[in-house]
């Protein structure tokens, strides 16, 4: 056996399925795959991965970016998420700073929103 042949599938802390399910679902626009046996939500990402949504207690939410979408022109995704209501933050920090809500990290571009439980979701563009 490979992992490296293996299908993954990340993890993300959430409070309210229902929200969630909203968020993921019908703003992202993730394909729902239904529940599994725990009762977490499965939604369908490229590649024969998957994405699992586990109710836990409010705070179980890394600080990190959880999770990050290869894109091939971050702002124009910016532009459809805003459109479909994705607040994306904005950073002015040493070594990161956005610009319209995009910031360059050498060869790439990323930008950052949160979701409804404060999960940090990244969208990133190689240049």
């Amino acid at each position: 056996m490979s992992l490296a042949s293996s299908p993954t599938t990340t993890m993300l802390a959430i409070t309210e399925p229902e929200r969630a399910q909203v968020f993921y679902g019908d703003v992202l626009g993730l394909p729902f795959k239904g529940k599994n046996l725990e009762g977490s939500l499965i939604f369908e990402l490229a590649g024969g991965a998957t994405l699992g949504l586990l109710t836990r207690p409010a705070g179980s939410q890394p600080q990190h970016t959880a999770l990050s979408f290869e894109v091939d022109d971050v702002p124009a995704a910016i532009t459809d998420l805003e459109d479909r209501g994705v607040v994306f933050e904005d950073y002015d920090l040493p070594g990161l700073k956005t610009v319209d809500h995009v910031c360059v990290l050498g060869s790439e571009r990323a930008a950052w929103f949160l979701d409804p439980d404060g999960n940090v979701l990244c969208l990133h563009q190689n240049l």
